[in-house]
Order: C-alpha cells, then sequence, then structure tokens
C-alpha cells in the first residue's frame, strides 16, 4: 500500500511540475494555449436518394440514425480509407454485374458495410467474403461452398449470388431501402415484423439494433463516397488500390498442389491465393471433372513502376 501511495505522489508531482513547465513557456514566449484538433459535425440532408428511392430525413429519428453512421464513417478514418482504395480495385467489376443484373448500384455501399471491401472478411456468424454470405443462402443462389472450394470468397461469382438474393426480396417487398434491411435480418424475419407491427417497410419497424442502423450505414457510405472531399477524403490515384489484369486459366480435373500448379504458371502460391480467394486449400480433388476458371495475374499489373493508375470516380482524386 505505501509503495503505492509513493507512485501516485511521484506521478501527481510530475504532472504538476509538467503543468508548471508548460504555463511558463507559455506566459513568457507568448504563445497561445495548446488545443485539440477542430472536429465538424456533419450536416444531415433533408432526403437522400437511394436506389431510386427517396429517403426523407425530416423525421427526428431518421435524422439522428444517419447522423450517428455518418459521423462514425467520417471519423472511423483507418477502415473509412481502406474503404474507398479497395473499392478502387473492386468496384469497377462489380458495378458492371450489378447493371448485367438489374440492380441498382447503390448496393454497392451494401457491400461496403458487409465486408469493407475486405474479400477475405469472415463473421463471428459464419457469414464469409465481400457479401457476408452464408453458406446456406450462399449454395442457395448458385455458389460451391465446401472445404477446398468456396465461391463465397470469389469477388464476382458471390456478387452474382447477392444479386440474385436482392432481386428476389425486391420482388416480395418492392421497396430498394426495405431490400437492404431483409439482407441484413433475412427475408422471413423482416416479413414477419413487417406483419406484426402493421408498418410497410423497414424504416417504420422497430427492429434489433444491427438490423436498424443497417441501411442507414449504407446510406451514409453513399453519402461519404459520393462526396469524399466534403469529408475531408483526398486520394492521389497512387494512393488507391488498382485493378488487376488476368488471364484465365481452365482447370477441369484435379490439383495435387495449388503450390506446385502456382509455380509451374510463374507466380507464387500467395499470388495464386490472392487472385482466387475462393481456392480453400492446397489442393483440389475436383471429382467431377467441374471446371474451374483459375486467374493468373499479369506480371506487368504486380509492379507499381509498370503500371498506370486510374481511379473509379473523378470526385475520388485529387491529380
Amino acid at each position: 500500500m505505501k509503495k503505492a501511495l509513493l507512485i501516485a505522489a511521484l506521478l501527481l508531482a510530475s504532472s504538476v511540475t509538467m503543468q508548471a513547465q508548460l504555463k511558463r513557456e507559455y506566459s513568457t514566449t507568448g504563445k497561445s494555449s495548446p488545443v485539440f484538433g477542430t472536429t465538424v459535425s456533419p450536416d444531415i440532408p433533408s432526403s437522400v436518394t437511394f436506389a431510386g428511392e427517396k429517403v426523407n430525413f425530416d423525421r427526428l429519428d431518421m435524422a439522428e440514425r444517419l447522423d450517428r453512421e455518418l459521423t462514425g464513417i467520417i471519423y472511423g478514418q483507418t477502415t473509412t480509407e481502406l474503404c474507398f482504395k479497395r473499392a478502387n480495385r473492386y468496384f469497377p467489376a462489380l458495378a458492371k454485374i450489378l447493371k448485367e443484373q438489374g440492380v441498382p448500384l447503390d448496393f454497392l455501399y451494401l457491400a461496403v458495410t458487409e465486408s469493407s471491401m475486405d474479400y477475405n472478411a469472415y463473421s463471428s456468424a459464419k457469414a464469409a467474403g465481400m457479401w457476408q454470405l452464408l453458406a446456406g443462402t450462399g449454395r442457395d443462389y448458385g455458389l460451391e461452398v465446401g472445404d477446398e472450394v468456396d465461391e463465397r470468397y470469389d469477388p464476382e461469382k458471390s456478387t452474382v449470388a447477392a444479386c440474385k438474393y436482392l432481386k428476389a426480396a425486391h420482388k416480395k417487398y418492392g421497396h430498394w431501402p426495405t431490400v437492404a434491411a431483409s439482407y441484413n435480418a433475412g427475408m422471413q424475419k423482416l416479413s414477419n415484423e413487417l406483419s406484426k407491427q402493421q408498418v410497410d417497410n423497414s424504416f417504420d419497424l422497430y427492429l434489433v439494433q444491427e438490423t436498424s442502423r443497417y441501411v442507414f450505414r449504407i446510406i451514409a457510405y453513399k453519402l461519404v463516397m459520393e462526396n469524399p472531399k466534403r469529408y475531408g477524403y483526398r486520394f492521389s490515384r497512387k494512393n488507391l488500390y488498382q485493378p488487376v489484369a488476368y488471364t484465365t486459366v481452365d482447370v477441369t480435373g484435379p490439383v495435387a498442389s495449388w503450390i506446385d500448379w502456382a509455380k509451374s504458371k510463374g507466380i507464387t502460391y500467395a499470388q495464386l491465393r490472392e487472385a482466387n480467394p475462393w481456392i480453400r486449400s492446397t489442393k483440389l480433388t475436383n471429382a467431377s471433372g467441374k471446371t474451374y476458371k483459375v486467374r493468373i495475374p499479369k506480371q506487368s499489373e504486380l509492379y507499381r513502376s509498370k503500371r498506370s493508375f486510374t481511379a473509379y470516380s473523378k470526385d475520388w482524386v485529387i491529380d
């Protein structure tokens, strides 16, 4: 006890001494007292168009729910910067798929919300990939999910599967924001709550925190990523992760060792896995003789000194 009191006394004395030194420094030099950096609370728009639907934020609870998510994204700089950087690599291919599937491009921000655009994301609920699909959901919408191959981790194939889900939900609800809420809650749960609470869209539902916040977080990401400079985010093209071009090889039989296979193609096993995250083992049994399209990154795409730099949106960059 005496030792603890002695340490506390020494720390207090040290703090007092430091404060006295700072006071003398600022009084003798004429400097103003040090201040913390200024933070700015974001303005909440009166309305936002999401997937062609006007979402009004005049209602107090609606504005406050958006404010919570927008503030968290703006000041969660590390994650938000990574979202921009990864999105620059994947948005071009994913946007093309959404257009082909007839799903509004605003659902790109659902993928951002789900995984921060990390293709290797895996949740405590065992959801995987950029779109955070459960194994059963992935299989329901055409993906192979197993120990050696898990297509939930394939950015493009998982996007097609997610689009199938979103279109099925839109057929059911006819309201894209409610479709987004169902992606988090599940269609059965959301439909039960709509019926029980006697409302016709997710914004009027009382839901668990995760789902209640979910659509507002998607809209907040849309606001920030469509207007990054407004919220203090500025990038050079070279800051952004670049899309990588590939050649494709068809594999129709077993692969005893992906490590040896990669080496025979002039790349490392690590580069093979990066280009084909659906590969989940060092081997491929493939007893059925299924055709797998395996990507081989072009060497010129792998080195900063050899490639050009592009931006998904001109609004993301300052050069």
